[in-house]
């Protein structure tokens, strides 16, 4: 039988921000839309499963964002120790998704073989879209490769029954979402396939992108893999925090649970 497991998305970072930059072409009715920066926990029948792994202190001051508390942290607020992970799944290698990885010395990091060609190859050469890497991120999961704790990953792939992996790209070359089947059906942990609601229920696409025809695509196939539309869960939209409800009340606008 399939464990129904438990989902949280815990907020780490905030950055204000304005409509226009959220969307491609901007936004002819611009104002403020901030964003949230999250890690996600999946946890039952054994399994403990980190998604993402947020940015550093340096990285947050020389990108001008806020940090408001390291990922080890957030996760200690769930009683999980971050140096006690197994295994973290990396959506994709922007700095904001596994910029703290070193906080996870045990952990086997789950990767698409395309995101890991993606950020070492030619397309690197052009700042449009390397800007959202951090060299010394990717230079670390190299390392991490070659020290044995990286799992690559060929598109679709079951972890464990009820979590699976559903390659998307469109944002990067490589960019992956997670299925987990919980009490309520499954749901998805959709990443940067739609940083917004706004984004793929508006047919709008985030700017930092990719290919955008595969963006548009993998809406679709978002909507396939969740049990409904509100069993998809965008990557960076404070809405999160307002829709699902904290595990208690001192989390209250800090974590959430999916599930």
């Amino acid at each position: 039988m399939t464990p129904a497991y438990e989902v949280y998305a815990a907020k780490y970072a905030h950055h204000e921000r304005r409509a226009s930059q959220n969307f491609l072409g901007g936004d002819p009715h611009d104002g403020p839309m901030p964003m949230d920066y999250f890690i996600w926990l999946v946890r039952g029948g054994g399994v403990e499963l980190v998604v993402d792994t947020g940015f550093n202190a340096a990285t947050a001051a020389r990108r001008q964002r806020q940090l408001l508390r390291p990922v080890d942290r957030a996760l200690a607020l769930l009683d999980v120790d971050a140096a006690k992970v197994r295994d973290v799944v990396i959506t994709h290698l922007h700095y904001d998704h596994v910029g703290s990885f070193d906080a996870f010395p045990q952990a086997t990091f789950h990767l698409q073989d395309l995101e890991m060609q993606y950020a070492t190859g030619r397309s690197m050469c052009h700042d449009a879209l390397r800007h959202a890497f951090e060299v010394e991120d990717v230079v670390g999961m190299v390392r991490r490769v070659y020290a044995g704790g990286v799992r690559f990953h060929a598109g679709d792939a079951e972890l464990v029954p009820g979590i699976s992996l559903h390659l998307i790209g469109g944002h990067t070359l490589g960019l992956q979402v997670v299925r987990v089947a919980t009490r309520r059906g499954g749901v998805v942990l959709a990443s940067d396939a739609s940083h917004y609601y706004a984004n793929m229920g508006e047919n709008r696409p985030f700017p930092i992108v990719y290919n955008v025809g595969d963006m548009i695509e993998g809406w679709g196939r978002l909507r396939a893999l969740a049990e409904s539309p509100e069993h998809i869960i965008p990557g960076h939209d404070p809405e999160v925090l307002e829709r699902y409800p904290a595990p208690s009340e001192s989390l209250r606008g800090i974590v959430a649970r999916l599930d």
